[in-house]
């Protein structure tokens, strides 16, 4: 826990702006948007600096503004973009009929080492950033930022139903990727 008194404005760009841009960086897929936005957090926490109790670390704080900055960016482009946006083609993992034209590998690792490693979590990023950028989005609030299906339709403007269908898209996209990139790699270790 952080003593608010120790709350240092002057040294936040030099110790969270690099964090936080990543972090931005990673949800937006625009590094001028995300610069933007983490500017717009760090004012945004000069400007409640007075209201910061210190009952969370301050990384934690300017975070939490600037998950709100990005939440209010992505209400307004979904209000500005159409929804015909393309989340990509399927074909390639189901036949005609609605079946796997290849079952999806059985995974033997230990998830608790695979947490712990940094290339993995590099390559799902990188997973993540091949989604298409709508797909990246959902994902992201919902399962990243674990955002509630109420707020991501809201934020986003969508039916629970195309979240749902989105959201198995980017799974399925993302396990295929995984697939090639990670556990196919490491031998399924």
């Amino acid at each position: 826990m952080t003593d608010k008194a120790s709350c240092n404005p002057d040294g936040w760009v030099e110790e969270y702006g690099d964090f936080l841009y990543r972090f931005a960086l990673t949800r937006l897929r625009d590094p001028a948007t995300a610069e933007e936005l983490v500017q717009e957090a760090f004012l945004g926490a000069l400007k409640s600096l007075d209201t910061y109790r210190g009952d969370s670390p301050e990384r934690a704080w300017l975070v939490g503004i600037l998950k709100n900055k990005i939440m209010d960016h992505f209400r307004r482009s979904s209000r500005e973009r159409p929804l015909t946006e393309t989340e990509g083609d399927l074909d390639e993992l189901f036949n005609a009929k609605g079946h796997w034209k290849r079952l999806p590998e059985a995974w033997a690792a230990d998830p608790v080492k695979v947490h712990e490693d940094k290339e993995f979590w590099k390559i799902l990023y990188d997973c993540i950033a091949g989604l298409p950028e709508r797909l990246a989005r959902v994902f992201h609030l919902r399962e990243m930022d674990d955002v509630s299906t109420d707020e991501v339709c809201k934020v986003l403007d969508l039916t629970p139903t195309n979240l749902w269908v989105m959201m198995h898209r980017a799974r399925l996209r993302l396990r295929t990727c995984m697939e090639e990139n990670w556990f196919s790699v490491k031998g399924k270790a």
